[in-house]
């Protein structure tokens, strides 16, 4: 059997390392691999030539373009519009699902002391923006969203919007390795120890968001547990469902 994960670029991603780790912990004979694919019209040609595909992740920016080239969608991939999970059948068949819904939000729960009386500031509205965004509106929790292009913008960002959003969650890319110093505009200098940051980017384990936000004394997370969680799923999927 082999799976993978198709993306561009991929010089950040984890993945590979740790489904090779649970294959050889768990005596699973499969093997994944990573496709880097400069543009999502070549994934037809990529199935064609791999036939033993069962599964794939999907990552930056196919979240969303990939949609176009699946047979049908999950649930919850439908609800949030955006797609990681492909499990791939014998006869071709193309299912698009979300784990970055259950990655999130379990990790999220895991992370608040409680959610009552949270705001959330959410920044990005790619595909795992919007799976942040339905498990935000699934919670309760009120959120603005803060994007290039949206109706907040990151200039548009002032001092007393953080400090009257407690969460801040990052979705973009912004400082995963190697661009390790880049970061959102932000005011971090808002931040304070009553504020929870949360950074979807696992590599580097302390992007510079994180340490801007650590340095105000902010509580921090990074995206590795959401990470572990998104591949168990993904096997479950592939697997059992």
């Amino acid at each position: 059997m082999l799976y993978g994960l198709i993306g561009y670029p991929l010089v950040h991603s984890f993945s590979r390392r740790y489904f090779t780790e649970k294959f050889e912990a768990q005596g699973i004979l499969a093997n994944y691999r990573l496709f880097e694919l400069n543009d999502i019209r070549a994934l037809p040609a990529l199935l064609a030539g791999y036939p033993a595909l069962r599964g794939l992740n999907v990552t930056i920016p196919y979240k969303e373009r990939v949609i176009p080239y699946l047979t049908r969608l999950s649930a919850t991939a439908q609800k949030v519009g955006a797609v990681n999970v492909i499990k791939i059948e014998t006869d071709g068949t193309l299912t698009g699902h979300n784990t970055d819904v259950v990655g999130f939000s379990n990790t999220l729960l895991d992370f608040l002391p409680a959610l009552h009386g949270m705001k959330a500031i959410v920044l990005g509205n790619g595909g795992a923006g919007k799976a942040v965004e339905a498990v935000l509106c699934e919670l309760g929790v009120p959120y603005m969203t803060v994007a290039r292009s949206g109706l907040i913008k990151f200039e548009d960002v002032t001092g007393s919007m953080v400090k009257a959003h407690q969460l801040i969650i990052n979705t973009t890319p912004l400082g995963m390795y190697p661009e390790l110093l880049a970061c959102p505009f932000f005011p971090y200098a808002s931040l304070s120890p009553e504020h929870f940051v949360y950074d979807l980017v696992y590599n580097p384990i302390e992007t510079l968001f994180l340490q801007e936000a650590k340095a105000q004394g902010a509580h921090t997370h990074n995206g590795l547990a959401m990470l572990h969680a998104q591949a168990e799923e993904s096997w479950r999927i592939w697997n059992v469902s």
